[in-house]
């Protein structure tokens, strides 16, 4: 008879993604991890399968959380147009503490995904339902004459996608803030009417 589980499975996940978000995949070693979560070797192995796969959990962990928080704010509000271009320019306004951990899919991105196919795919699902999300944003944002009608949505989607990433990058190597909002100011000014 199995013995059953003494701890929160969610909140070791929870655990463990922090972990990954803070010092990497390579840099993090399973002992790290079993400190972490607070359970035994048998017992990370038994619920988690190895560390890739609790990573490509904490992956799916961290983007359901971010994501389910980032579109609830941006629909909440009288102009998702507006509210997103709030969320890029905040970036550059991040404590010290979380421009230096960085975004966990643009860290994903970084160390992980040229070379390993299913953090990859994860990426790129990600990218996808981030650009459908932004295409909607954009073409109410049309409707309201927030956006230049010349402005091709897919291609905004993609812009708007890599500026939010390349901003995160560049705040984790430490570029100031005046320069991150200068940049983030100048992207979002590219769509205004004309």
């Amino acid at each position: 008879m199995a013995r059953p589980k003494d701890f929160d499975r969610d909140r070791a996940l929870k655990k463990g993604m922090e972990v990954f978000w803070q010092q990497g995949y390579e840099a993090t070693s399973t002992d790290d991890l079993i400190r972490a979560l607070g359970i035994g070797r048998q017992s990370m192995y038994d619920t988690f399968g190895d560390k890739h796969q609790l990573y490509l959990e904490a992956l799916r962990l961290y983007e359901a959380n971010s994501g389910a928080e980032f579109f609830k704010r941006i629909y909440e509000s009288p102009s998702p147009f507006v509210a997103l271009g709030d969320y890029i320019l905040a970036i550059a306004d991040g404590t010290s503490a979380d421009r230096a951990r960085g975004c966990f899919v643009v860290n994903a991105t970084n160390e992980l995904a040229p070379s390993d196919p299913e953090v990859a795919a994860a990426i790129r699902a990600n990218s996808a339902r981030c650009e459908a999300a932004f295409e909607r944003i954009l073409r109410e944002a049309k409707q309201c004459g927030e956006v230049d009608q010349s402005v091709d949505e897919r291609v905004a989607a993609r812009f708007l996608l890599s500026t939010i990433r390349g901003l995160r990058v560049s705040a984790k190597a430490g570029v100031e803030t005046k320069d991150l909002r200068a940049i983030a100011t100048l992207a979002l000014s590219t769509l205004n009417p004309r």
